[in-house]
C-alpha cells in the first residue's frame, strides 16, 4: 500500500471494524459467564418462544409466497385490464407498517368490530358461544398481517425473474402444447427459483426481527424474549445470549440462500427481448387474476389507509398537537444526520477500494454492509453493550482526573440512536455508491493522477460531481428507513424522546390509534418514495 493512501487505508478500516463493533460485542457478552435468568429462560419458556418463532417464520413465508407467486407471474406473463397501475401498486403494501395493519384488522375482525356485529345482526346470533369465528389476535393472524406487508419482496423479485426469462422457452413450451399453469409449473417457475429464495429469505429476516406486530398480538417470539429480558428483568447479559441466537439463525437464513443460488448462472440463459409473448386474459380468468391482484392492494393497503385517512380526519384536532411537531422535529434531525453518516462512510469504503483495488480492500465494504441483516431489537443490545463501557470508562477517567462525572454521553443520549440507524442502514449508502462508483471508467482516475490530483482534490473534483445523484439516492435511501425503523429506536430512545415510529407504537399499543392517525399516514408517505424509485427503476430495466 502506497504511504499516501494511508488516511484511506485507516478510515476505510477504521470505520467498518466500529460498524461490525456491535455484532461482535453481542456474541463476546453472549460467550460469557453463565446467567441465571437466562437458564430460567432456556428451562421454562425459551422451547415456548423458539417454536412460536419457527411457526410464525414458516407460515408468514407460506403466506406471503401464495400472495406474491401469483401476483408476480400475472403481471409479467398475463395481459389484463389495468395492468400498468397494478404492477407498480402492488408493491405499496410495503409502505404499510405491520403493526399498523393490525390494529386495523384487530378493530375490524374483533368480536366488538364491525363485521362479527354484521354477522351477528344478519343471522340472530346472541353471544360468541352460537357461531364461530377466528380470532385474528393470534399467531395465524400475526402471520396473515406479516405476510400482507412482506409479501411485495417475492413479488418484485419474482416479477422481474419471470420477465427476464428466455422468450424462446416460453414459445416452445407453447409450441408443445403446455397450457398457462405447466408452462408456469415445468418452465417459468424452476427458472426464477434462485430469486425466489432471495425474496424468501427477506421475508424471513424481516418476519424474524419484527417486534410491533408481535407484541401487538401477544405473540411470543425470540425478538419479545430481547426485549422483556432487557427492559423486564434488567439483564444485558442474557439478552445478549438469546440475541446471539437470533444471529446464528439469520446467519443461517442468509447462508442458505446464497446455497441456493449457488448455480443461478446454469438456470439462466442471456436474456432475449422478442415479441410479446404475454397470454391474454378473458373471461373469468381474467376476472380471477384482477380480482387477486386488486384483492391484495385493497387488503393490504388501501383500505387500512382509508381507516387512517379517516381518524386522520375526524380526529385532527387531537392530533395536531405539540408533542406531534416535537416529535416529527426528533426523527427529522436523528435520521438526516443518519443519512450524511452513512452516505460519507459510504463514500470512504468504497473509494479506498478503488483506489487500491487488491482483493482484501473488499472487506471493509462487506463488514460496513452486515448490520442490515441484523433485527433492530437485536443491533439496540449489540449497540448499548459497547456505547455502556465507554460511558463506564469516560466517566472512571473524569472522576480520577477531579473533572466530575459526565453521565451517559454515549448510551444515554441521541448518539445511541443515530449509530444503530448507521449500523443497520449503512448497507444501503455503500451499495448504491458502490454502484455509482462503478460506472466510472478507471482512465478518469488515471487523467488525474496525471495531472497531479492527490487522491482528496480527485474524489472531491471529479469523482464527486460524477456521483452526485448516486449520492443523493444513497442518502434519501437512509433517511427514509431511519425515519421508519422502529425496533432499534424503541430500545435506545433518551428519556423524553420519541420518533415518529415510536410515537405512533405507543398509541397502537395502548389501542389509540385514531390519535396517530396523522404522523402514521406521514410514514406511510415517506415508505412510498423508496418504492417508487424501485419501480421506476424496474420499467426502465424492462
Amino acid at each position: 500500500m502506497k504511504e499516501k493512501y494511508l488516511f484511506w487505508r485507516t478510515s476505510g478500516w477504521g470505520f467498518s471494524l466500529l460498524l461490525v463493533l456491535p455484532i461482535l460485542a453481542i456474541f463476546y457478552t453472549a460467550l460469557g459467564e453463565a446467567d441465571d435468568v437466562f437458564s430460567h429462560l432456556m428451562g421454562t419458556v425459551m422451547s415456548t418462544y423458539a417454536a412460536n418463532t419457527f411457526w410464525l417464520v414458516a407460515g408468514t413465508l407460506i403466506l406471503a409466497l401464495l400472495f406474491g407467486l401469483p401476483a408476480a407471474w400475472i403481471m409479467a406473463m398475463c395481459r389484463i385490464p389495468g395492468e400498468r397501475v397494478l404492477q407498480w401498486a402492488l408493491v405499496l403494501p410495503l409502505a404499510m407498517p405491520g403493526y399498523i395493519i393490525g390494529y386495523i384488522y384487530t378493530d375490524w375482525f374483533d368480536y366488538a368490530g364491525p363485521v362479527q356485529i354484521l354477522l351477528r345482526d344478519i343471522f340472530g346470533w346472541q353471544t360468541i358461544h352460537d357461531y364461530w369465528f377466528p380470532n385474528i389476535r393470534s399467531l395465524g393472524g400475526a402471520c396473515l398481517v406479516l405476510a400482507l406487508v412482506l409479501y411485495p419482496y417475492i413479488y418484485l423479485l419474482a416479477r422481474a425473474a419471470f420477465m427476464e426469462q428466455s422468450t424462446s422457452l416460453l414459445q416452445s413450451a407453447r409450441l408443445l402444447k403446455c397450457s398457462p399453469l405447466d408452462s408456469f409449473r415445468r418452465i417459468s417457475l424452476p427458472l426464477a427459483r434462485p430469486s425466489i429464495a432471495v425474496g424468501m429469505s427477506l421475508v424471513a429476516m424481516e418476519t424474524l426481527g419484527d417486534f410491533g406486530t408481535v407484541s401487538y398480538f401477544a405473540v411470543n417470539t425470540l425478538t419479545t424474549a430481547v426485549y422483556d429480558t432487557w427492559l423486564g428483568y434488567s439483564n444485558l447479559n442474557a439478552a445478549a445470549k438469546i440475541s446471539a441466537i437470533m444471529l446464528l439463525v439469520i446467519f443461517v437464513l442468509i447462508s442458505a440462500e446464497r446455497f441456493s443460488r449457488r448455480k443461478q448462472k446454469m438456470f439462466q440463459q442471456e436474456f432475449e427481448h422478442g415479441d410479446d409473448i404475454r397470454y391474454t386474459l378473458s373471461g373469468w380468468k381474467k376476472w380471477v387474476a384482477m380480482g387477486w391482484c386488486w384483492g391484495l392492494i385493497g387488503f393490504a393497503f388501501l383500505l387500512p389507509l382509508m381507516q387512517l385517512c379517516y381518524y386522520a380526519w375526524h380526529y385532527f384536532g387531537d392530533s395536531w398537537t405539540s408533542q406531534f411537531q416535537q416529535y416529527s422535529i426528533n426523527s427529522l434531525k436523528v435520521s438526516l444526520i443518519a443519512a450524511v453518516l452513512a452516505v460519507a462512510l459510504a463514500l470512504i469504503v468504497n473509494f479506498y477500494r478503488r483506489l487500491d483495488g487488491r482483493s482484501i480492500t473488499v472487506v471493509p465494504t462487506r463488514i460496513s454492509s452486515l448490520g442490515y441483516a441484523v433485527p433492530g431489537t437485536v443491533l439496540a443490545i449489540g449497540v448499548m453493550i459497547p456505547l455502556t463501557s465507554a460511558d463506564h470508562l469516560l466517566n472512571d477517567f473524569t472522576i480520577a482526573n477531579g473533572l466530575g462525572r459526565p453521565g451517559l454521553i454515549f448510551s444515554g443520549t441521541m448518539f445511541a440512536i443515530i449509530f444503530a440507524f448507521v449500523v443497520r442502514f449503512a448497507a444501503v449508502a455503500v451499495g448504491s455508491i458502490e454502484s455509482s462508483l462503478a460506472k466510472i471508467p478507471p482512465s478518469l482516475d488515471m487523467a488525474s493522477k496525471t495531472m497531479g490530483y492527490a487522491s482528496m482534490a480527485m474524489l472531491r473534483r471529479v469523482h464527486l460531481p460524477l456521483i452526485r445523484r448516486g449520492c443523493l439516492i444513497a442518502g434519501l435511501l437512509v433517511f427514509i428507513e431511519s425515519m421508519k425503523e422502529l425496533n432499534a429506536a424503541l430500545l435506545l430512545r433518551p428519556f423524553n424522546f420519541e420518533t415518529l415510529a415510536t410515537y405512533v407504537y405507543n398509541f397502537a399499543s395502548d389501542e389509540q390509534l385514531e390519535l396517530a392517525a396523522l404522523p402514521a399516514i406521514l410514514l406511510v408517505i415517506v415508505g412510498l418514495i423508496p418504492l417508487v424509485m424501485v419501480n421506476r427503476s424496474l420499467e426502465q430495466k424492462h
